[in-house]
């Protein structure tokens, strides 16, 4: 219940500090660098069901909350959506726990993070194009969903290990496939 407990915590501090973190121009065309979705899915990956899902609201809701849009009394991006999208993906990242408790975490967090980055950046401009009516799809936001993805491909391998770590620390993880302090 700690380790969840610092998990949540970690997600609203990863929220804080992305928005805190400008676009680089010159990293993929301004590619933004996403923290909370790697620190979700490593949740989803180290948590049963019903803390991913647990994960998947709040971090949902967090994202939402920050980044409803409403242009002109449209709304472009609705609260609600990324909670469904990020459960989604989470149960998807959920259905890999047993290669994960297996020791093959590392490599399954950092692949599925990028790939599963990407999709969500991808999926915002979907809803934000669809409610616009115009189906534009310039190079800059090709390059800003693959470099969003990639960040999160370069972080995941650092971020998993601080978790995992921290998680050793407080018990949540014993050595072998034992463990307690389940949710």
């Amino acid at each position: 219940m700690i380790f969840y407990g610092i998990i949540l915590l970690s997600l609203f501090l990863s929220l804080v500090t992305q928005e805190l973190i400008p676009g680089f121009p010159w990293l993929f065309q301004g590619a933004r660098i996403l923290i909370l979705p790697v620190v979700f899915f490593y949740g989803a990956l180290a948590f049963p069901y019903g803390g991913m899902l647990g994960l998947a609201f709040l971090s949902g809701f967090m994202w939402d909350a920050l980044h409803a849009q409403v242009v002109d009394s449209n709304v472009e991006i609705s609260l609600g959506w990324s909670i469904i999208l990020y459960a989604a993906l989470g149960a998807i990242m959920s259905g890999f726990r047993p290669l994960f408790e297996k020791g093959y975490g590392i490599l399954i967090h950092a692949l599925l993070s990028g790939i599963f980055v990407s999709l969500m950046v991808f999926a915002e401009y979907l809803m934000i194009t669809f409610r616009r009516g115009e189906f534009l799809f310039p190079q800059v936001i090709w390059w800003r969903v693959g470099g969003a993805g990639a960040i999160a491909l370069l972080m995941a391998p650092v971020l998993y290990c601080v978790f995992h770590y921290v998680g050793r620390l407080v018990g949540y993880f014993q050595f072998g496939s034992q463990r307690k302090g389940m949710l």
